[in-house]
């Protein structure tokens, strides 16, 4: 039995989705800004029902009912992948069912830990890939200047000063790259506040064995849980990526998103989110029951209740540690699964060049809600 999530960010092809009209979401601000979330938005697809079932290979089930969520004194810029479906070279700033879908599956549970917010920007579509490298540069620049705007707005009009997490995967990543290292990298201030970047198929790149350089020339890789400060970053596989792979290599995919040519002299980095300081360890993965509104390609029998808990945990199925080989580095993925564990596994639905790249989050989403819980203390504990 396999499962493909619906979480198909920078897969071109947006999931199929029972959320509200974009109406009924839109949320302007004055500065134009198009908020898919945001504290307060009626409608939110960043806060919900966060009821979670446990799933183990063996044995009963259990409910695990989210606490009453509190305001959190944190922020999360949370930054969504590539949708698909809109045919000019970028998108224009409508909410599309395709964002709800991801912001309900990759960043609905960080609402636990922080305050999410999340703008509509004007994202590069699939249309630009025949059309050549400088098209797809302009097409880039765009979605580029476009996020920078919502970060603006959010700074000057609604951050008044919290401690921020960033989020990106995908193509999301990828143009937070070139904000972090634009904005927050060269800003002592804004690095002062930065809790955690969390760059998740982007292809951050490092020097070789160092954790600060490349992508970013003051922002280091997380090393040690509860560094403040720092970056997690990784491309998940069940297998060393191939030589056209879209992410795990430098200067191909994903990299030339951010503008990232460079092929030599950088590695793609990969912090492990289950062990930040290295070695192997379980994933904690959570995914949404497709009978809770998302579509299932499979048969879409998942062992849970959607209407108790539309949350479900596989403890026990997959770990993982960060790999290099042949100029390649990427989180490497491994089913754990005892003889007879019949519960979903992630495939490869892209092809091996992309790997579980749609399920990078949600296959280590417990973990790095862990991952913020720990840095978010420790950043408090440093600051009071």
């Amino acid at each position: 039995m396999t499962l493909a999530s619906a979480v198909l960010a920078a897969c071109s092809t947006a999931a199929t989705s029972t959320a509200s009209p974009s109406q009924t979401l839109k949320s302007s601000s004055p500065a134009g800004t198009v908020w898919l979330c945001r504290p307060g938005l009626a409608g939110d697809p960043c806060t919900g029902n966060l009821d979670l079932t446990i799933v183990p290979a063996h044995g009963a089930r259990t409910v695990v009912r989210a606490p009453e969520r509190q305001t959190s004194p944190f922020d999360c810029f949370y930054v969504y992948g590539t949708i698909g479906g809109q045919q000019t070279p970028n998108t224009n700033l409508a909410i599309e069912p395709g964002d709800v879908d991801l912001a309900v599956t990759q960043a609905q549970r960080f609402s636990q830990v922080c305050n999410v917010w999340a703008p509509i920007y004007r994202q590069r579509t699939m249309a630009v890939q025949n059309l050549g490298r400088a098209a797809a540069a302009a097409a880039d620049n765009v979605a580029y200047a476009s996020l920078l705007a919502g970060w603006t707005d959010y700074l000057r009009h609604d951050n008044h000063g919290r401690p921020v997490i960033l989020i990106g995967h995908s193509q999301g990543a990828a143009v937070l790259i070139r904000l972090l290292a634009a904005q927050v990298d060269r800003d002592p201030s804004l690095r002062a506040r930065l809790v955690l970047a969390i760059l998740a198929g982007g292809n951050v790149t490092v020097p070789p064995g160092k954790t600060v350089g490349g992508s970013f020339r003051n922002i280091p890789l997380c090393t040690a849980q509860a560094q403040t400060g720092c970056v997690i970053a990784y491309s998940s596989f069940p297998s060393e990526p191939p030589l056209n792979a879209t992410f795990g290599r430098p200067g191909q995919g994903v990299s030339l998103f951010a503008g990232q040519y460079a092929t030599t002299g950088v590695q793609v980095a990969c912090v492990n989110p289950a062990a930040i300081g290295g070695g192997t360890a379980d994933l904690t993965p959570y995914f949404i029951d497709p009978r809770a509104g998302f579509p299932d390609p499979t048969s879409g029998a998942l062992p849970a209740d959607p209407q108790t808990a539309p949350w479900v945990a596989y403890p026990r199925l997959y770990s993982a540690s960060c790999r290099s080989a042949d100029g390649a580095t990427w989180l490497q993925v491994t089913d754990i699964a005892a003889h007879g564990d019949t519960r979903p596994v992630v495939t490869e639905v892209r092809g091996p060049g992309w790997g579980y790249h749609p399920d990078d989050i949600n296959l280590t989403l417990g973990n790095l809600i862990t991952d913020v819980t720990h840095a978010e203390a420790a950043y408090t504990a440093a600051h009071h």
